[in-house]
């Protein structure tokens, strides 16, 4: 069943991409997509903030901005769901065409600019949805906004009772109010504010790879010292390799997949080291073999997320991942994800 959906998602691929996005959301959300269990493996599962995740692998922000298809996703056989990212007010977007395929070098390109339902809307969806499996919300600012932390506030209170974790998104490169909380100051002002808004579930901040090393030493003293959940490492890239032979390399938007994967590995090294191994991270980017989920649980990383790999592999990258992590695990004596993370860390 899983190579006939690889087969579908060879076809979505002569669509154009936010065609192709939205038709494989619709596919989930009326129960077309495949279906394996999340806790196939004893030694995937794995505890964090009071939550048990059944395997370490999730959906990443981006792939259903709208929570439209979140229980078709849970479904693919994933740990866990994070949708978004969503804005206080629906806004919709940047101009088409925003999305781009590199398939030569297993990439995309998007400048999607946060398009989606609002707040209200979202949260309305997530309330109604049976309550199985774990789910995210990425929570990001207006791109007209004038006061972007009360959007953040007033996002965090509106979907803290229906959401399991909840992520501050300040690193989009795609909006004006992307990245503003990548200043210390701001970035501490903002964490105040979220704090006193006191919502009880558990607040993690999304960083960007394009960071230079010594502003991502002051973020990661300013989140430590603000005592947030954890962190997810990283979004997309500004940044164009040299290596890029895809048509749409050179236009403009974050770049995700396989040329994305070395500044994420290195994101990840840097930050589980400036932490001290202290805060529990999610890594992202690039992700689309075992042989690098692998390294980056090893590395420091508690939970990994997917989304271009999926684009290109399909589904069934899924439960390959996960047969593979449990066989890596068990040939290395590690009896469980836990055990691994940051084994291999320096």
């Amino acid at each position: 069943m899983s190579r006939l959906h690889d087969h579908a998602a060879a076809l979505l691929r002569t669509l154009p991409p936010e065609t192709a996005h939205n038709v494989t959301l619709w596919g989930l959300a009326h129960g077309l997509g495949p279906r394996a269990p999340a806790d196939r493996f004893d030694t995937l599962q794995t505890q964090l903030w009071g939550l048990r995740f059944p395997n370490p692998f999730g959906i990443a922000a981006g792939f259903d901005k709208n929570a439209v298809a979140v229980k078709g996703a849970l479904s693919l056989g994933i740990g866990f769901v994070e949708v978004g990212g969503v804005t206080p007010r629906a806004q919709s977007g940047n101009p088409k065409p925003r999305l781009f395929r590199l398939p030569e070098d297993g990439a995309l390109i998007n400048r999607m600019g946060f398009n989606n339902d609002g707040a209200d809307v979202v949260a309305k969806r997530l309330e109604n949805r049976a309550r199985t499996g774990i789910v995210g919300v990425n929570l990001a600012a207006n791109v007209d906004s004038g006061d972007p932390v009360t959007d953040f506030v007033t996002l965090a209170e509106t979907f803290a009772p229906c959401a399991d974790f909840l992520t501050a998104d300040i690193s989009c490169p795609n909006t004006a109010n992307g990245q503003v909380f990548l200043d210390p100051i701001a970035l501490r002002e903002l964490l105040a504010a979220l704090a006193r808004a006191q919502t009880g579930t558990p607040l993690l901040v999304k960083l960007s790879p394009d960071i230079e090393q010594p502003n991502l030493a002051e973020l990661l003293q300013v989140i430590l010292a603000a005592d947030v959940a954890g962190l997810i490492v990283c979004n997309t890239t500004r940044s164009r390799p040299p290596t890029l032979v895809g048509q749409h390399k050179d236009d403009r938007g974050g770049l995700s997949g396989r040329p994305l994967a070395p500044l994420a590995r290195d994101m990840l090294r840097h930050s589980h080291a400036a932490t001290e191994g202290r805060l529990p991270l999610i890594s992202v980017g690039g992700i689309d073999g075992v042989d690098d989920a692998y390294d980056r649980i090893r590395a420091g990383a508690h939970l990994l997320q997917l989304y271009t790999g999926l684009v290109y592999r399909g589904p069934s990258l899924i439960p390959r991942l996960c047969e593979g992590l449990a066989a890596r695990l068990a040939t290395d004596g590690f009896a469980s994800v836990d055990a691994a993370v940051g084994s291999a860390a320096t």
